[in-house]
């Protein structure tokens, strides 16, 4: 019996909590929201999907008391940015929304792991950690997952390659600093850039060499895409939210690029954000320390300096 309470119950909440109950991953899912009556109707829409669906699944509205004996909380809260408000005031609106949450879900799940996936995901994460009772290693962030499911997507339509064949990374912020560490991205085990050297009978089956810097761009813009055609990204986020949740329900350690907080890895300290983690049931467990070359490194610490200096300008 897995427990799974969704905080939020917009486009993002609830098409994460769609994804759970169809996915079969919960046997009973709790949707919270300040706005009650879009809680159950998002509940009974779901619910009324499940005769339908391979497994039972238990889906209802309810409060942070029905939260209690969750194995995971999803937090989903958090406002948009609005015509002319600057991305600091974003950040502040909906780092004061996370932390009037944190005590009504805390008091009643408190043995829960916490996948923290609002807007400025990093932020919120560090603050999550800094104004909560909750144990680190069980607090993590969406951060970069949903950039490395768009790196892949693109190298697999770069080189015609199934995308599970293709192991490449985003690490930093889930954001503007955010890069690839090329120096680890491989198809195959074979280094990306000599992928297609690689393969016998290529005069058959010539491969353009891949350019990483459009690689790049395409991840960061991927989402402004899907944005300036419907107005919202959310199917992506929530398969890639429901892969964490899966992950965390296993009894085997699985690697996820989430974001997590920092203690001197890459000379990092006190910022959370995305570099290859291990999580597993409790939540996670720790970090892989790939041998960066020294660009990477610099691109990583440029990232959290970043991070660092919105932190430098928030209330916690």
């Amino acid at each position: 019996m897995n427990k799974i309470t969704v905080i939020g119950t917009g486009s993002v909440g609830s098409t994460i909590a769609y994804t759970l109950a169809v996915t079969g991953i919960a046997s009973e899912i709790v949707m919270v929201d300040i706005n009650e009556e879009k809680a159950l109707g998002e509940a009974l829409d779901i619910r009324q999907g499940i005769p339908f669906c391979g497994s039972s699944v238990s889906v209802y509205a309810g409060s942070y008391r029905d939260a209690a004996g969750s194995d995971i909380v999803v937090l989903t809260s958090g406002v948009a940015r609005k015509p002319g408000q600057s991305r600091l005031d974003l950040t502040q609106t909906n780092v004061n929304i996370t932390k009037s949450i944190i005590p009504e879900i805390t008091k009643y799940a408190d043995k829960a792991v916490y996948v923290i996936v609002s807007n400025p995901v990093d932020i919120l994460t560090y603050v999550f950690m800094k104004c909560s009772d909750i144990p680190e290693n069980r607090i993590i962030g969406s951060g970069t997952i949903l950039d490395t499911a768009r790196l892949r997507s693109r190298i697999s339509e770069y080189y015609n390659i199934n995308q599970k064949n293709v192991h490449a990374y985003v690490f930093g912020e889930h954001g503007d600093s955010s890069f690839v560490p090329w120096s680890i991205a491989n198809i195959s085990n074979i280094p990306i850039d000599g992928y297609a050297d690689a393969i016998s009978g290529q005069d058959t089956l010539p491969m353009p060499k891949l350019d990483h810097e459009a690689v790049e761009d395409y991840m960061r813009k991927s989402g402004g895409m899907v944005i300036s055609r419907k107005g919202a990204t959310y199917y992506a986020i929530a398969v890639s939210v429901t892969h964490i949740c899966d992950r965390l329900l296993q009894s085997i350690n699985s690697t996820m690029t989430v974001s997590s907080m920092m203690h001197g890895e890459y000379g990092i300290d006190d910022v959370c954000l995305s570099t290859l983690s291990v999580v597993g049931h409790e939540g996670y467990v720790g970090r892989i320390l790939y041998p960066l070359n020294d660009n990477e490194v610099g691109l990583l610490r440029h990232s959290a300096d970043c991070l660092k200096d919105i932190i430098k300008q928030i209330n916690i």
